[in-house]
């Protein structure tokens, strides 16, 4: 355990979490909503701290980042626990568990350092359940991290708060945001959220300087409105810019919503041209075979970079352009 980071002390031994937008209000001995921060004698405690439950190496590309250090390995990591409790959480068994119902490592942050050093991998990800709740964990790996000259990646839901990202977005270089829908209902009713403090943080985590990539998981009935989809992809291009890539994936029944069918494959591609159409230039199509997972020019449409699943099979890039010369955005090295 470690003390956390962002709360206050409201009465007595009574205080209040100000990491996220839920805001809990903890008497001795309880919890947090995210399962993963504890009141304990009047002081907050993040309780998985060093405790992941998930640590491997994998391709970049499993992020999903298609514009961040292309074919590199990330040591990627997370722990128990979320502030979300979406329905359809592909994770469910570690991100809606109690830390002590599941095997977990002791991996401190400099041991996190080691493994990276050891595996040759050039970044650190800080994935698999909701990076934001093991912030104190993050927040000291990052920082040894970015000394070592290793970068740090979030793949988050970016439901905090305002000063926490601040804070902690100095040190984070790239970041996938999982947007799970443009709909304030959906948040509310599907994954036990808000919408606006979402849109809210990414504004601050985009004055940040951090790479930013967009994840939509799209599932039939909920999110998959050709207005949904079309509100998402006008924010992302008036707020983040028209070379923030984004991902369309593809749903398959799981956790609580298994009485759904996969994302039709018609139903991706429409939300790819609508996004196009909107003049984003990076569009995706993931959690399925097809050809539009390689990245292509924007000026001259050329094949820069040709994917499979997550193998890179070619890449025509000559440092950061396209053969044309149209410079294709992102991080290359």
């Amino acid at each position: 355990m470690k003390r956390a980071e962002h709360w206050k002390i409201l009465k007595e031994k009574t205080i209040q979490c100000l990491l996220c937008p839920k805001h809990c209000v903890l008497k001795p001995g309880e919890r947090g909503n995210c399962k993963a921060r504890k009141n304990l004698d009047g002081k907050l405690y993040s309780i998985v701290y060093a405790k992941p439950v998930a640590s491997y190496i994998d391709p970049i590309e499993k992020k999903p980042l298609f514009h961040f250090l292309p074919g590199t390995t990330s040591l990627s990591i997370g722990t128990a626990g979320c502030n979300l409790h979406c329905k359809f959480c592909q994770n469910w068994s570690i991100s809606q568990a109690n830390p002590e119902d599941i095997p977990s490592l002791d991996l401190l942050p400099e041991q996190v350092i080691e493994q990276a050093e050891k595996n040759n991998c050039k970044t650190i990800s800080y994935t698999y359940t909701e990076p934001g709740i093991f912030y104190e964990y993050v927040l000291d790996t990052a920082k040894l991290a970015k000394k070592k000259g290793i970068r740090n990646i979030m793949v988050t839901n970016a439901f905090l708060n305002q000063a926490p990202i601040k804070e902690l977005y100095r040190y984070i270089d790239a970041v996938n945001l999982d947007f799970k829908a443009f709909d304030e209902k959906f948040y509310k009713n599907v994954c036990d959220g808000q919408l606006q403090p979402v849109l809210d943080a990414v504004k601050t985590i985009k004055k940040s300087g951090a790479w930013i990539e967009v994840t939509n998981l799209i599932i039939p009935t909920l999110n998959d409105s050709p207005k949904t989809i079309t509100g998402m992809c006008k924010w992302i291009m008036n707020h983040l810019g028209k070379e923030t890539p984004l991902h369309f994936s593809r749903f398959f029944p799981d956790y609580m919503l298994r009485d759904l069918p996969a994302t039709p494959p018609g139903t991706l591609s429409k939300a790819y041209e609508t996004a196009k159409d909107i003049g984003l230039n990076y569009v995706y199509i993931g959690n399925m075979v097809t050809d539009k997972e390689s990245t292509f020019c924007p000026r001259c449409g050329a094949l820069v970079i040709k994917r499979f699943g997550f193998q890179i099979l070619q890449n025509n890039m000559k440092n950061d352009k396209c053969p044309c010369r149209e410079k294709i955005a992102g991080v290359w090295k």
